[in-house]
């Protein structure tokens, strides 16, 4: 009866390389530590220096911030020394920073490990990115990155469910516990993963200063297309993001549902990927990637606005469910066209840029979902992402009515506008 699974999973093990899946296994054990973490966040922040969501909001937008000038760092680097060194680099320093920031205890001194946290950790991203990349052929890449977001939230759907534990216990072991996964992840990059930066482009990007490499970030800028998508992506970002920093204080303090609880409807927004992302990915796969991406938008403004209108638990886990098909659908094929857009060798800056689309909704987005909170109805944050969910699916339609009906010919026609 476990045969034909088990033959199944040997089949997908065998499309990919050995790496891509040494890349995957190693992220799976630093998005354990991250995932124990993240969603007690704002639990922590508020609790622990008794400060309202304006001051949370306020640390999101210091986190976006540094992170915009980490992904620039990273993504330059990216191409111009390699992918390996960078996602070591950033390992190790933010592992050092979450320590620091489970051991002070004024806010200000926070703040300051946030800029620090944020500049490390996010440097890796484009590296990592480039590097999935780098290993899969085109037509595989929007399966690996969906396979990725699966060992992603394989780690989530058990995180948050023993983090809530954890954090009733002691914050600072969570801090630590994210520490040690990192130092694991960077060992195994060190020890078992090669440099996939493509050779043809080694030498020439050696003799290259690394001014050079942050003087084409203009080209990507220049990039039409790719900005008008990247400016769609960030109104969804904006809706999705308040699953992370506005859902659980908002859960708590109008409906007293307890970390426990929320740690519960993560766990089952991470189970969901991990049952179901890589079946839906292969069957959007012929399908128009801006239609689908108007599709998962919403999905999200379904989903997030439900939590202004209802207030039973099932129904919270409900639209949790909802959130996750539109998660499903928006964020792979955003990574593969991202890839799609990319030339060889601005891989690392391409992918920087489009971080830009997660890391100003990232400060935005709780900072105004904070001043709601805190001084008016705070049920308007979800109506408000239900309008900018209908607002994004809008122009993900008017994008797609700019290129050609046929949907194997979509990405081409986007990547050449």
């Amino acid at each position: 009866m476990l045969g034909k699974p088990i033959r199944r999973a040997r089949e997908v093990y065998a499309e990919y390389p050995r790496q891509f899946w040494v890349v995957v296994g190693a992220s799976f054990i630093d998005h354990i530590g991250g995932a124990l973490l993240f969603p007690f966040f704002a639990l922590y922040v508020t609790l622990h220096f008794d400060v309202g969501m304006t001051e949370v909001g306020i640390l999101f937008a210091i986190f976006s911030v540094s992170e915009f000038f980490g992904s620039m760092m990273g993504g330059a680097l990216t191409d111009h020394i390699g992918r390996k060194s960078v996602i070591i680099m950033g390992l190790i320093v933010s592992a050092l920073t979450s320590v620091g920031m489970g051991l002070v205890n004024r806010i200000e001194l926070f703040y300051l490990m946030a800029v620090v946290t944020g500049v490390f950790a996010d440097m890796a991203g484009p590296a990592r990115q480039a590097m999935l990349t780098d290993l899969l052929p085109e037509r595989k890449r929007a399966d690996g990155f969906g396979m990725m977001r699966v060992a992603m939230n394989l780690s989530v759907a058990v995180g948050p469910a023993i983090g809530g534990f954890i954090a009733a216990r002691s914050y600072l072991l969570l801090f630590v516990t994210d520490a040690i996964t990192s130092i694991i992840t960077a060992v195994v990059f060190y020890r078992l993963v090669a440099e996939t930066r493509p050779e043809s482009r080694l030498e020439e990007e050696t003799q290259a200063s690394l001014g050079d490499s942050f003087r084409g970030y203009v080209d990507v800028l220049r990039d039409r297309a790719f900005i008008i998508f990247m400016m769609m992506s960030m109104l969804v970002t904006v809706v999705y993001v308040q699953m992370y920093g506005a859902l659980p204080v908002f859960l708590r303090d109008v409906h007293n549902i307890p970390a426990s609880g929320f740690g519960l409807i993560m766990s089952l927004n991470a189970t969901m990927v991990v049952l179901f992302q890589f079946a839906i990915t292969r069957r959007m796969s012929d399908a128009s990637p801006m239609l689908m991406m108007a599709l998962g938008a919403l999905f999200y403004a379904v989903g997030f606005a439900m939590y202004g209108f209802v207030g039973q638990y099932g129904m919270f886990m409900l639209a949790m469910a909802i959130i996750t098909i539109g998660e499903m659908v928006v964020t792979p094929i955003a990574q593969a066209l991202v890839a799609k857009f990319s030339p060889e060798d601005m891989r690392g800056r391409y992918m920087a840029v489009f971080g830009i689309s997660w890391l100003i909704p990232g400060g935005l987005g709780p900072l105004l979902a904070g001043m709601i909170m805190d001084n008016g109805d705070p049920r308007w944050v979800w109506y408000a992402a239900g309008i900018l969910g209908l607002v994004a699916a809008a122009g993900f339609l008017s994008l797609n009515r700019s290129v050609e009906d046929s949907p194997s010919a979509g990405i081409e026609a986007i990547a050449a506008d």
